[in-house]
């Protein structure tokens, strides 16, 4: 019921005034006069000043509210600063006949001056008597108001969504972005270095015999394969091997062995390779000549890892054009198993400690469908089973020809749901998760976009393993 904040008010507005201003209420608009004044007689005139707080979360819902002047939001105790719901001026809102409504579904605070009209649900039956257009006019405004809090619920569970599949992106782009970042920094550094360098490389004057043999001696260790890309090379032999290189760079009087030393070693080079290039060389010679070597190795690994990141950046973004179906037509034939592919793209910062087993038919025929919205069913799945198993464990995803059916199959090792609720938890609403972490409408809107492609959804459980069941028809032009 309304708190003590809203109050009758010092002098009590006149009949007839009250009975106009709820002619200009849109659910009341051309009821009687006398219906009017029953109303005005049997109701409670209130007042309330902006930012009081008119009921709780919870408290039992005793009254209609007819909105003669102001606004009310509601807002609910977990769901963000978002309003769940806003009564506005002319509108009849509350507790109203045949609703099912006990209690309200969260804090309603007044935005603006308040005057409005109370009606006890006592008097609900002696209305309805009394004025009998109030039933469809009731009924009426109780469809209006489930679908627009159905939308709310629909748009706010669509924007959570967004938000999560955005920081699952933001956190897979980082990891190349940064990379990338940090290629380039390090190859704008060897170019700058390497440029300094080369006037000491020209006056060495170098005679063609020792160019040959550089370029020799280059080739034969350019041809091995990077000693951090073989397996046998642990920390602690690339460690031995840099150490090893540091050594040999200070016997010759090298000072900068501790720039030169970990890239020739990341390739491979040993204190032999180094004796063997001496011998064309003079010391100083050869620690010029591998000072620009080890800058163009780095600068050469630095391409490689831009090359790389900037290619992983783009098939996130392939990824995500093909999640959403990006400049596409509604209905696409599409492959499912690419559409689990495109979804698990998504979650990839979540599956670092999860074991993802494949278990797709071969050359499975496309289906036609909503693209966009089948990937919905499988970011609802596969997100309810990461959480089940708390983003560590072992997740199945199955597609196979079942008959003219596809079947996908998602399974994951979490806890399992209590037999007493797999038969709730595609209600709207429904959610054994927290308030704050869901609005309970994944699955019920997964449920939804299944049978508009004619298609079958179910749930089989116990501890230790749930598995979750889409069907969709081969031919279902017919659905739409």
């Amino acid at each position: 019921m309304f708190t003590t904040a809203a109050t009758a008010p010092a002098v009590p507005t006149p009949e007839l005034e009250i009975a106009a201003a709820l002619d200009e209420v849109a659910p009341l608009s051309g009821l009687p006069l006398e219906d009017r004044l029953w109303l005005v007689r049997h109701g409670q005139e209130c007042v309330a000043n902006a930012g009081d707080v008119l009921f709780e979360e919870g408290a039992p819902a005793e009254q209609m509210v007819i909105l003669l002047k102001g606004e009310i939001h509601v807002r609910r105790q977990h769901g963000g600063p978002a309003s769940f719901f806003i009564g506005r001026t002319a509108q009849m809102t509350g507790v109203l006949p045949f609703s099912r409504m006990k209690s309200y579904g969260g804090q309603g605070i007044a935005v603006s001056p308040l005057w409005a009209l109370l009606v006890p649900r006592s008097v609900f039956p002696a209305m309805l008597e009394a004025i009998p257009t109030m039933a469809q006019r009731v009924v009426s405004t109780l469809l209006d108001r489930v679908r627009e809090v159905t939308r709310i619920e629909q748009q706010a569970e669509k924007l959570a969504a967004l938000g999560k599949l955005a920081g699952n992106l933001a956190h897979e782009l980082n990891n190349p972005a940064s990379a990338a970042q940090r290629a380039s920094a390090s190859l704008v550094t060897a170019l700058h270095e390497n440029r300094r360098n080369r006037f000491r490389l020209v006056n060495l004057c170098l005679k063609e015999g020792q160019i040959h043999a550089i370029e020799a001696w280059e080739r034969k260790v350019l041809t091995r394969p990077p000693a951090s890309s073989t397996q046998q090379a642990g920390t602690a032999a690339m460690l031995a091997a840099e150490e090893s290189m540091r050594d040999w760079l200070k016997k010759v009087g090298s000072e900068s062995a501790a720039e030169i030393a970990p890239p020739l070693a990341e390739q491979g080079i040993t204190a032999a390779d180094l004796d063997e290039l001496c011998e064309t060389l003079t010391p100083t010679e050869a620690e010029i000549s591998l000072q620009f070597f080890a800058r163009f190795l780095r600068a050469s690994r630095a391409a490689d890892a831009l090359v790389h990141s900037t290619a992983r950046i783009f098939d996130l973004i392939e990824a995500v054009k093909s999640y959403s179906n990006m400049d596409r037509a509604p209905i696409l034939e599409i492959g499912v198993p690419a559409g689990l592919e495109a979804t698990l793209q998504m979650f990839g910062n979540r599956l670092g400690r999860v074991v993802v087993e494949r278990d797709y038919e071969p050359d499975l025929p496309a289906i036609s469908a909503y693209g966009a919205e089948l990937n919905q069913v499988w970011t609802a799945l596969i997100e309810n089973a990461l959480d089940a198993m708390g983003n560590e464990g072992r997740m199945r995803l199955a597609c196979r020809l079942e008959g003219e059916m596809i079947l996908v199959e998602i399974w994951d090792c979490g806890p399992g749901i209590p037999l007493e609720l797999q038969e709730r938890i595609f209600e709207p609403f429904f959610s054994t998760k927290p308030p704050e972490r869901g609005l309970g409408l994944g699955l019920d809107q997964a449920m939804r976009i299944v049978r508009k492609h004619r298609g079958h959804i179910g749930v089989e459980s116990q501890p230790g393993s749930t598995c979750f069941r889409v069907r969709l028809p081969l031919h279902q032009f017919q659905a739409y």
